[in-house]
């Protein structure tokens, strides 16, 4: 692929950065500032030097862009369906909010889309909420799930129906994750702390990823949340503190370039 530059624009210099940003811009209707062009080309080309990058395989950055349309092109895979949400809902440093109710994002990825110990979900948590950060369903076998509770408390389910929870003290921001490569057991993370979950994996359910809620058998929501999210990933088995480092430089990034 031949790059094509902006005029005064040097700030791209990977392809796959170069046609998330074209698509972004051309949902927005005008360009991207230079900075933030230059976080998202950061981005991509710390991930591929971390050798983290093949791993995403759905992914929106939630944020940086000028429209909460240009916010829901993908950076890796399909696009995720948008239900309820308004263009007042999005913050270009912050992301998208949901209102603990009735937003919520469909991944359009479904759960057995990757490997059963070959598998990862995280998002990057701008305001924390309390509610269903990412799920594919709640309690049933091979389920992925991610929430804060009202305690507080995060719970992460990977490729199984039993929680792994950690207890928050404080809910922050910060990127939110678990992520499996044997079957023995997951790692997961948090702005409180990070560790394994040892509990063996399970045949995996056959559901959409979902943000914000969790789906039983594709019908009925609930578990809400209330948070801020700027960004998302679904994909294949990943370090996740290489994640936290490149995302979270991402998203501050952002929020220095826009005024």
């Amino acid at each position: 692929m031949t790059l094509v530059w902006r005029p005064g624009n040097n700030a791209i210099t990977d392809p796959d950065a170069l046609i998330y940003i074209d698509k972004v811009e051309k949902a927005d209707g005008q360009n991207l500032e230079y900075d933030v062009t230059k976080a998202i080309n950061d981005f991509v080309v710390g991930c591929k030097l971390d050798g983290i990058w093949s791993a995403i395989k759905a992914s929106c950055i939630l944020a940086g862009a000028r429209t909460r349309t240009g916010a829901l092109v993908p950076l890796v895979g399909d696009a995720p369906t948008s239900f309820n949400f308004v263009d007042a809902n999005y913050d270009r440093k912050t992301g998208l909010i949901g209102d603990g109710t009735s937003k919520y994002l469909n991944s359009n990825r479904n759960n057995n889309a990757d490997p059963q110990n070959n598998n990862h979900n995280a998002c990057w948590v701008s305001t924390p909420g309390t509610g269903v950060l990412m799920a594919s369903s709640s309690g049933l076998t091979g389920q992925n799930y991610m929430d804060i509770t009202s305690t507080p408390v995060t719970r992460f389910s990977s490729r199984n129906s039993v929680f792994n929870s950690i207890a928050n003290g404080t809910a922050a921001a910060g990127l939110y994750g678990h992520s499996r490569s044997s079957s023995a057991q997951a790692s997961y993370r948090c702005p409180q702390g990070s560790g394994l979950d040892t509990y063996s994996s399970q045949a995996t359910d056959t559901r959409n990823v979902f943000l914000y809620t969790r789906t039983d058998n594709g019908i009925s929501f609930s578990s809400w949340s209330l948070a801020r999210l700027a960004f998302y990933s679904i994909g294949e088995s990943i370090d996740l503190a290489k994640l936290d480092t490149r995302v979270t430089a991402l998203i501050t990034a952002i929020g220095t370039a826009i005024p």
